[in-house]
């Protein structure tokens, strides 16, 4: 099956979950002798190139500064030459990680299945002009919208009206896997999210980690560059790719993610496919990927008191010795096998 992902940026610009998310079932689709093919953008000229068994098409994406100064859709600019693209390609389905490039894939007749990588809600939907029509035109005119988490699906439903299925992300369990000879000395807590986007409260964490210090005056809190932040036992350190970030999830004792409206968490589940206990929002899809004590804490609300008691509750979590093998256990569920299978049953559907 020939399949074209699109997404409006990929790697080196950006390293994140989207991105991650469009290698990882390229890889599958690739391992499962299918043609996939992911048409992207950047700032540069147009390219192309087969990156480890892929061919990636990176077409020029025009400035879009006079776009966003008069508030319209961001990601608009690039469509035209996605349109054409498709149109003189033989994919046999598009599959688009945005609502714009999924309309791009209709207007050239592709059969389409579009995932929402995100949670939808008023202040997306509505954050700006055109957004609202592009987004209902591109769900509507989907084969197939697939959610990462019944959270997700259940906000899909309520601000769009959309039915869609969920398919949760895998995680990449050969790349991320526990050795407890690179468990640090000293406790050790790990966010991999962006400290530059404040629905991550990465300040919330550092608020707690102060007082997790008072109690373990050892610990350390490693957060992914770039960051804001500094202080005492605070590292900052670039985790862009996934053995960086696999080695850090190693040598963490618990991995955090304070967010909120996250619609899946992959990050937490490459921690515990590393033996590595979490702590989570009690919100969004967070609380469906922290599923029990046993692999970790929730926490609610905005007190940077409550996320250090379950920080050092957690940490009381990965001194058991079986709780290693427990949050591999857990991770284990969700393989990009069994997701890669569960997408070519939609792609399957959609071109039937």
């Amino acid at each position: 099956m020939r399949v074209a992902l699109l997404h409006p940026t990929y790697w080196p610009e950006v390293r994140r979950g989207s991105e991650r998310f469009a290698r990882e079932l390229a890889s599958g689709l690739l391992a499962r002798g299918h043609e996939p093919r992911l048409v992207t953008s950047h700032p540069g000229p147009t390219s192309r190139a087969v990156e480890d068994g892929l061919p990636v098409t990176r077409h020029r994406r025009p400035p879009r500064g006079r776009l966003l100064r008069r508030g319209f859709e961001p990601w608009l600019t690039h469509l035209p030459a996605t349109w054409l693209d498709l149109r003189r390609g033989e994919d046999d389905l598009a599959h688009a990680l945005y609502p714009t490039d999924g309309v791009a894939a209709l207007r050239a007749d592709r059969p389409l299945v579009l995932s929402a990588m995100g949670m939808a809600d008023r202040a997306w939907v509505a954050g700006a002009r055109r957004r609202p029509e592009l987004v209902a035109e591109a769900m509507r005119g989907a084969g197939a919208v697939v959610a990462l988490s019944a959270a997700a699906r259940d906000g899909l439903w309520r601000w769009l009206g959309v039915e869609a299925r969920v398919i949760a992300p895998g995680v990449d369990l050969v790349a991320f896997s526990p050795d407890p000879r690179e468990r640090a000395e000293h406790p050790t807590i790990l966010c991999a999210a962006d400290a530059r986007t404040p629905r991550k409260r990465v300040g919330l964490l550092v608020e707690a980690f102060a007082q997790v210090r008072r109690e373990r005056p050892a610990a350390r809190l490693v957060l992914s560059a770039p960051a804001p932040f500094s202080g005492p036992g605070i590292e900052v350190r670039s985790l862009d790719n996934s053995g960086t970030l696999a080695q850090a999830n190693r040598e963490a004792w618990v991995a955090a993610l304070p967010s909120t409206g996250e619609a899946f968490g992959l990050v937490l589940l490459e921690a515990m496919a590393c033996g590595t206990p979490v702590v989570a929002a009690r919100d969004g899809a967070l609380p469906e990927v922290v599923s029990g004590d046993d692999v970790g804490r929730l926490f609610a609300g905005e007190d940077p008191g409550a996320l250090a008691r379950a920080l050092l509750e957690a940490l009381e979590l990965a001194g058991n010795p079986a709780t290693a093998a427990v949050c591999r256990s857990h991770a284990s569920g969700f393989s990009w096998e069994a997701t890669t299978d569960a997408y070519l049953a939609v792609y399957e559907e959609v071109i039937r």
